[in-house]
């Protein structure tokens, strides 16, 4: 496969919606179809854009050089567990798209290929990688297109990731269909996990819930923070307040899963199958927006949720 640039009015289109900031500190190199960014230098995320069955984020460090992503299964560590190897560091995907299984993609029937991509550094608005992909299923069989847009910044003492996705139905109707397997996802680092093997991180949510108790809630934000390599790190999700059924069910997990998802209404409420489902109609685009914040010590519930409102309003 080759992969074309994507064309720049494409590009520019989707970043109008970003505010100017200083000066970034940031670099990329690349390495065919992997990217990455450096700040100041030193490491900060490396995007495997045609990585199969899924593209994903990883590598990814926090202030001060401090990993914050799982590296099963693309590597290992002491003390972290080989559960569910489709948890791969940062991703998209989802359980049911027209009934197929993107979230796992055994056997790759279901697979995220990359059909263009551009990657830069821009002087006032960090650095940026856009793809776009195709949706596949067997034989090359398109479900759907996506467009996608991160951003990376460095603010110092807070990292930042600014996600953009546009799917577009082309050949059909798609159903997002009603499952918790999904969709935008990050598995933190084992320190991170508040339980098991090294764990030590504390789980909350905007609304005031901890632990385990956020697994299927609604929330605008969801923080988890602790202590990695002996230094104070944390990882805050959150969901746009323009996105589809906003604020968003969080299936996020104590083992060290966090993972966004407007579709899984049965799973998460208790709800008649299918509920959750939505459609998207031929001709139709669904855009939905993230940011990730990777902070470190005194983030506090209040500092996380002025942040939020910031970006809220862009």
């Amino acid at each position: 496969m080759s992969v074309r640039p994507l064309p720049l009015v494409a590009l520019f289109s989707l970043l109008a919606w970003l505010p100017s900031c200083a000066a970034s500190p940031l670099s990329m190199s690349l390495d065919g179809d992997v990217v990455h960014i450096l700040s100041n230098g030193e490491p900060f995320a490396t995007v495997h854009a045609s990585a199969e069955p899924r593209p994903y984020v990883w590598p990814l460090f926090g202030p001060g050089g401090v990993e914050v992503t799982r590296n099963h299964p693309m590597g290992g560590r002491d003390g972290e567990q080989s559960d569910h190897p489709h948890h791969q560091s940062l991703w998209l995907a989802h359980g049911s798209v027209n009934g197929f299984d993107f979230w796992h993609g055994k056997g790759h029937r279901e697979r995220v290929v990359l059909h263009a991509m551009h990657a830069a550094v821009e002087h006032d608005l960090g650095a940026f990688v856009h793809c776009e992909y195709k949706w596949l299923v067997d034989d090359d069989t398109l479900v759907m297109n996506e467009l996608r847009q991160m951003r990376f910044q460095d603010h110092g003492d807070a990292r930042m990731i600014d996600v953009v996705v546009e799917f577009r139905a082309v050949a059909d109707d798609v159903r997002f269909g009603d499952t918790k397997e999904g969709m935008f996802a990050m598995r933190v680092h084992p320190a991170l996990r508040v339980s098991g093997k090294i764990a030590n991180g504390a789980l909350r949510n905007s609304e005031g819930r901890n632990g385990k108790a956020v697994w299927g809630q609604r929330a605008r934000w969801i923080d988890d923070s602790g202590i990695v390599d002996g230094k104070q790190v944390g990882v805050t999700m959150m969901d746009h307040p323009k996105n589809l059924r906003f604020p968003t069910w969080w299936h996020a997990r104590t083992y060290g899963l966090l993972a966004a998802n407007p579709f899984g209404v049965h799973d998460f409420e208790k709800q008649p199958a299918g509920t959750g489902d939505f459609v998207l109609k031929k001709g139709e685009t669904l855009s939905l927006r993230y940011r990730v914040l990777l902070h470190s010590a005194d983030w506090d519930d209040a500092r996380i949720e002025s942040a939020y409102e910031d970006w809220a309003r862009s």
